[in-house]
């Protein structure tokens, strides 16, 4: 999977001391997503560097990797992922007149540029199938690419500067170079509550995104960004039959592709229809005995609360699906006192880099991929499902459907603007939220593909269309960061097949008539996986990520939040309308989510020695 970090200066000889010692402090950052090597690449205005955690090619695949013509360095390459079809790519490439050193995916995607990417870099980038994000440098052209893979999966920041850019798979990293800023201002505090993937506005000043699907292309003459995938309308021709067939077989295809590791690898597993076909698909196609891997709370399914999110408990269900499938699965049981633990909290909001709402989340969450990461480097998960496949209430609810704004912000689940409650009047009439909001909507409308044949006219049809690319281009990138940052804070690589971007575009460009053809959520998925799973898991309703119910949880979190705003002297002082806050914490109208968000802007302003300019 591995962590990247680089730096250009079209003015400066990045080979002096300061200037490397910069580059081996931005490196270091990286190290819980590379705990097996380490590597920097520095020649006069570019320093590269590269943390590793080896997973094809344990020997072979050390990074930075450069590519030779005649003893000349032609091109270096710092990369994070990995390119799930690098052994047919190879292929072609090796009957092309390749030549290979290594066996890794690494090299596979040096060759790819150098053949196909010498007249259009995305040409090159196009033939790869798999999660990845890096940087490519050219000695000769002095032009520096940043790539990221289509759906977004793997992170990949910049921070352009008068003279070059910074970058890195984490904002620590670029924050670690004295040049960056470390300024949280008006709009990144906007992006940070209104719960809206934005590329853009990468919180803190000044930093931006890759945008999925896109190169962004550095030279002396500046930055540029190029745009090699978009989701499209396919003129979907093909029968309900025929595309649950095809759905199976992108499926098998897909699992198939990701098995493929030279380290143990093993299954998220909730009980879900999506994590629970994943499994059974795994354990047919692998040739070991599948592990699979579940998170739980003491005394949770036996105290436990049906709510308006989840009606029924995970564990019942994950213990019939690995009894059914036969994996030998380990469930991770989580205390309240773990999930509040100083040490464990910090590593997450560190691991974060931003604030967030997702508080006991993100630590149970934490906590499951330490646990797997004692036996296992790989593991695959099921995210993703809902967004492509239609799995949400908004998707199915009449009054989310028609209402003018993204569904989830209205929906049960969005509490994250409570936090919105201790802040200053003022400033929130600043920071106007609905007003961004609408614009990020607006935006977001403005460029979903139009619809092609008989359903082109169907007013119901272009909405859910609206819905399918709002969830997978504004909602998805939050999880997928999500997930990939706590999951790389323990060097555990998790592939998330339902992003393969060959499925993402058949299912996307299929009528909505047919995604819903039995009147539930995810039919086209149910249908397709249906023969692998136990009937009470092909019937089970959709339950998000599990939360604890233990009160004392949130009467701790309303302590420590109660504790945190009496202080003057706190780095979200500046935030609050202090008449308004201190008091009973009993009778706050504030949700958990509100409370985590409070708690993770304060650790992430004094982790970083951040400053808010409002």
């Amino acid at each position: 999977m591995c962590g990247i970090c680089g730096w250009v200066d079209y003015e400066r000889d990045l080979t002096a001391p300061d200037a490397r010692q910069a580059l081996a402090d931005m490196t270091a950052t990286m190290a819980p997503r590379g705990p097996d090597d380490v590597g920097t690449w520095v020649d006069g205005p570019v320093g590269l560097g590269h943390r590793r955690l080896a997973v094809i090619d344990i020997e072979g695949g050390r990074q930075p990797m450069t590519l030779q013509d005649g003893g000349r360095t032609t091109s270096v390459l710092v990369y994070s992922g990995e390119t799930y079809n690098y052994r047919e790519l190879r292929e072609r490439l090796a009957g092309a007149g390749r030549r290979f050193e290594t066996s890794s995916d690494t090299e596979v995607v040096l060759q790819a540029h150098r053949e196909w990417g010498r007249r259009d870099p995305r040409d090159a980038v196009r033939e790869l199938n798999g999660m990845f994000a890096y940087a490519l440098w050219d000695p000769a052209s002095r032009e520096l690419l940043l790539v990221r893979d289509r759906l977004g999966i793997k992170p990949l920041y910049y921070y352009p500067t008068e003279q070059g850019v910074l970058f890195g798979s984490e904002p620590k990293a670029i924050l670690a170079n004295p040049r960056a800023e470390r300024v949280i201002d008006a709009d990144g505090l906007r992006r940070l509550l209104g719960s809206v993937a934005d590329p853009h506005n990468a919180v803190f000043r000044g930093m931006r995104e890759v945008p999925p699907g896109h190169i962004v292309r550095v030279t002396r003459e500046g930055i540029e960004q190029l745009r090699y995938w978009q989701l499209t309308d396919t003129a979907h021709s093909d029968d309900v039959p025929t595309t649950v067939r095809h759905v199976r077989e992108l499926l098998e295809d897909t699992v198939q592709r990701q098995l493929i590791s030279d380290v143990p690898l093993c299954t998220l597993l909730s009980g879900g229809l999506d994590s629970s076909a994943l499994t059974a698909l795994a354990a047919r196609f692998s040739e070991e005995r599948i592990r699979s891997f579940a998170v739980d709370f003491v005394g949770y399914t036996d105290n436990f609360k049906p709510t308006t999110l989840r009606g029924t408990p995970d564990g019942p269900y994950v213990q019939e699906v690995a009894k059914f499938v036969g994996t030998d699965h380990t469930d991770i049981t989580l205390s309240s006192a773990e999930l509040m633990d100083p040490d464990v909290r910090a590593t997450v909001w560190r691991g974060r880099d931003v604030p967030t709402t997702m508080g006991d989340g993100d630590t149970s969450l934490f906590l499951l991929f330490r646990a797997v990461r004692q036996g296992s480097t790989v593991a695959l998960s099921g995210e993703s499902a809902d967004e492509v496949f239609g799995g949400y209430v908004g998707f199915h609810d009449p009054k989310m459907v028609a209402t003018d704004t993204f569904p989830w912000l209205i929906g049960p689940s969005f509490r994250a603007a409570d936090a919105g409650q201790f802040m200053d009047r003022g400033l929130l009439r600043k920071l106007d939220l609905p007003g961004y909001i609408d614009d990020q909507y607006r935006r977001a409308l403005a460029e979903v593909p139009e619809l092609t044949g008989p359903i082109a006219a169907n007013p119901h049809e272009r909405r859910m269309r609206e819905l399918c690319y709002l969830y997978l281009t504004r909602f998805l990138p939050n999880l997928l960061d999500r997930k990939d940052r706590l999951s790389m804070a323990v060097g555990l690589e998790v592939r998330v097949p339902f992003c393969d971007h060959r499925l993402v575009e058949y299912v996307f460009g299929t009528p909505w008539a047919q995604k819903a053809f039995d009147g539930r959520e995810k039919s086209l998925l149910r249908a397709a996986t249906a023969d692998l799973l136990p009937q009470s898991v092909v019937q089970r309703v959709k339950s998000p990520y599990p939360a604890t119910q233990d009160a004392a949880y949130d009467e701790m979190l309303r302590t420590k939040v109660t504790t945190l705003i009496k202080r003057r002297d706190s780095a979200v002082a500046p935030l609050l309308d202090a008449d308004n806050v201190i008091g009973d914490s009993s009778t706050w109208e504030v949700s958990r989510a509100g409370l985590e968000q409070m708690l993770s802007l304060e650790a992430v302003l004094t982790g970083y020695g951040a400053t808010l300019d409002l």
